[in-house]
């Protein structure tokens, strides 16, 4: 098992923020994008946080990365604004998407956004985080473009991408219940993150190439492919589906299919619907009190073990305080993969070994 490193989030900000610097980003490109790789970390989602920046940086060296773009406007019909992200880092495209429909939303009490053929946006809620810091509720339908790796019910091999589903709702004087994950059993990057630990996955998440059950995460690594399967079986396929399609072809970008199927590529293109509710908007001068009713009526059942009954987005909030205080945990192998990815970003050895003392 590879050993395992505490870093302390701030400090390690600092490194991601000088890589993307090196790369030829911007201060503010090079900000966002580390905000939101650390800020996944923190909330525990080692799997869409710092570790993606090797693949960032080869999808840059194959061109599929563009730097420094922002999106474009395409179409604005009121409520509904469409975007097209011109393979711009997705920290920057979601970040402006969100932001226009918060704008919009607050004005009209309810937008749509569309966004594609944007390069990975990585954790969705931190975009639902965005929404519900300037108190709407939102909800987002995601697909992965052209990279299939989850089969379908009954399949046997990869037809579509993890294509997550968040929704939001913010609470009064509490942290905003936060529902966000993949379609699939696990995310992708659960199973780098494994892979790079050298341990198993549990039971029920993978197949082989020969459609096989596994818990071997290098099948997701190593060719022959095999492929991740849905959560819920019939259920989490079914939800795949119309994130497939409300998050691909309702937001002006593709699906997946013959003719956008990549190959040997390290590119993660993703597309998002985004629906973003002002709560004041509706006629429930109730809402927040009937909220709280409901979580402290589930709170007070029995139970059924050690663990604490929790609602949506606290396992998240647990977490921060937990590495805030403690650090970020990092394998050493996805560790030296990042300081490879600085070094081929053109950081200077003096500074690339300062920073590998965080490490230490």
């Amino acid at each position: 098992m590879s050993q395992l490193h505490r870093i302390n989030a701030s400090r390690l900000h600092q490194f991601v923020q000088a890589i993307w610097l090196y790369a030829g980003s911007t201060t503010e490109e090079a900000g966002l994008v580390a905000d939101h790789l650390v800020a996944a970390n923190l909330a525990g989602h080692d799997s869409h946080g710092v570790g993606m920046i090797p693949s960032y940086m080869a999808s840059l060296a194959q061109g599929h990365l563009q730097l420094n773009q922002r999106p474009t406007l395409t179409k604005d019909a009121g409520a509904v604004l469409t975007l097209h992200a011109n393979q711009g880092f997705g920290q920057v495209a979601a970040w402006e998407a969100m932001k226009l429909g918060i704008e919009r939303a607050q004005k009209l009490g309810i937008a749509a956004v569309g966004l594609h053929h944007s390069h990975h946006i990585g954790r969705i809620g931190h975009w639902a985080e965005q929404c519900a810091a300037a108190g709407l509720v939102s909800f987002h339908f995601v697909n992965v473009m052209g990279d299939p790796m989850v089969a379908p019910f009954g399949g046997s091999d990869r037809r579509f991408g993890t294509n997550p589903f968040c929704a939001i709702f913010p609470r009064q004087n509490a942290k905003p219940l936060l529902l966000d994950f993949a379609t699939s059993g696990i995310a992708y990057g659960k199973t780098r993150v494994a892979w790079n630990k050298g341990i198993e996955v549990a039971p029920g998440y993978l197949i082989d190439h020969q459609g096989h059950a596994t818990t071997q995460p290098g099948v997701m690594h190593q060719q022959p492919f095999g492929s991740l399967l849905p959560f819920g079986l019939h259920k989490g396929y079914a939800l795949a589906t119309m994130c497939e399609i409300l998050g691909g072809a309702l937001s002006g970008g593709r699906t997946t299919h013959d003719a956008t199927v990549q190959s040997n590529s390290d590119a993660i293109f993703n597309c998002m619907t985004t629906i973003i509710l002002d709560p004041a908007a509706f006629d429930a001068p109730a809402m927040q009190e009937e909220a709280e009713a409901f979580i402290e009526w589930v709170k007070r059942s029995p139970k059924s073990g050690d663990e604490d009954i929790q609602v949506p987005g606290e396992w998240e909030e647990a977490n921060r305080e937990a590495r805030d205080r403690l650090g970020i945990p990092l394998d050493a192998t996805s560790w030296q993969q990042i300081c490879q990815a600085a070094a081929q970003a053109g950081m200077p050895d003096e500074e690339l070994n300062a920073f590998r003392l965080l490490a230490v």
